[in-house]
């Protein structure tokens, strides 16, 4: 793949800010432009998920390309938003493809959320039927069984991996607890000074059998940025740039939670099979992984989707410490958005980048030079490959 990642901003990310939403995007961009060495007239691109959203779940998609152009005074000549894309992923992967054919240089991925803010009593973050709006096509169809979310959702395909491959709630735990650990050496994430015992997690309210409240993500406030780059960007930027080697896509085949042929596997399974066709790497060849976490049990399932292990082996994989900071395969060190809020997967590429140039403090990876982001959960995904030459 002929793109690159020269850049990448965060605002701060904490729950009831009251910001707006364009203001904790321009705090992302700016830092991003500022990481790769960039001014704002270099930028001649711009890429998000979903796009402008003033209806469904408030505080979910706040800005569209135009507000953050008009909003930062860009001058891009390529634009793009893509909901139907593979998931959160898609912005990243419309962008490489724009620079990897001469549509732009500089292109600013961007995802902003004011989820936690927007809330109210009779409006929530992440329910289909909080903006009032009048639901259609498959979640239609749940709603009135009380499925209200994708908590409700996964949680179907959770109980049937349990039943399956004896997953446990101590397996999703052991997830939860390692990730609010890894946020504790991440001063910016969310529940930084706030550890998480295995105790803790197994005495926390249900949200929906057999996901409980530290099994979901976190909705905040706020902001994350990437810049992809045209690959000989390294003349322009201030540092040397992350390879973008290979991007992994799916769709399942219905679009419904559901009513999938398998329940206990996902379009991320697809995904990971067209990541590895891509490239000539290997996932023994990866040194830090940053997996979807909307909930606990799709990281679990990212991990046999990329390869790390088979098919319902997720349980013995998870027991033997592959996933902590210091097994084999370091999972989500910046906490992931269990522990250091939902960016939907902005965050997680954020960190992987970090964790590549080596900026990543008292949760580096040592020698870390590969990484695999993946993003969605469902009848969607995307993932991509990441490396540091």
């Amino acid at each position: 793949m002929k793109a690159t990642i020269t850049g990448i901003g965060m605002s701060k990310v904490a729950r009831s800010q009251h910001r707006p939403a364009i203001h904790l995007l321009a705090d992302a961009a700016l830092e991003a432009m500022a990481d790769a060495g960039l001014t704002r007239a270099d930028i001649d691109g711009i890429a998000t998920y979903p796009g402008k959203m003033s209806g469904g779940s408030p505080g979910m998609s706040p800005l569209g390309v135009g507000d953050v152009r008009n909003g930062l005074g860009l001058s891009t000549r390529w634009h793009s938003s893509t909901p139907e894309g593979p998931a959160q992923a898609s912005a990243i992967m419309v962008a490489a493809m724009a620079v990897a054919t001469g549509q732009a240089r500089h292109v600013l991925c961007f995802r902003a959320l004011t989820e936690s803010s927007s809330q109210t009593a009779d409006r929530r973050a992440s329910v289909p039927t909080a903006g009032g709006a009048r639901i259609d096509g498959w979640p239609s169809w749940l709603l009135p069984m009380q499925a209200m979310s994708a908590a409700n959702w996964t949680a179907l395909v959770a109980a049937r991996y349990f039943h399956e491959f004896g997953l446990t709630r101590e397996h999703l735990g052991t997830l939860a607890v390692n990730q609010r650990a890894n946020a504790q050496l991440n001063p910016r994430a969310l529940m930084h000074g706030k550890p998480l015992s295995m105790e803790d997690y197994l005495a926390a309210r249900m949200i929906s059998s057999p996901l409980c409240l530290f099994d979901c993500d976190v909705p905040v406030d706020g902001a994350a940025c990437i810049i992809v780059s045209a690959p000989d960007a390294a003349r322009d930027t201030r540092k040397t740039p992350l390879r973008i080697e290979a991007m992994g896509a799916a769709m399942g085949p219905v679009e419904t939670w559901d009513q999938q042929p398998d329940v206990t596997q996902m379009a991320a399974h697809d995904a990971g099979r067209d990541l590895w066709t891509r490239t000539d790497y290997k996932p023994d060849d990866v040194d830090v992984l940053a997996l979807y976490d909307g909930f606990s049990i799709l990281t679990a399932m990212w991990l046999e989707a990329l390869g790390f292990c088979g098919h319902g082996e997720v349980p013995g994989f998870i027991a033997d410490g592959n996933t902590r900071l210091d097994g084999r395969f370091p999972l989500n060190t910046g906490g992931g958005q269990l522990s250091a809020g939902r960016l939907h997967g902005f965050g997680h590429l954020h960190e992987a980048c970090t964790q590549l140039w080596g900026e990543a403090g008292d949760r580096q990876v040592k020698d870390a030079r590969l990484a695999t982001v993946a993003m969605g959960g469902g009848p969607l995904a995307g993932c991509l490959l990441v490396a540091r030459d």
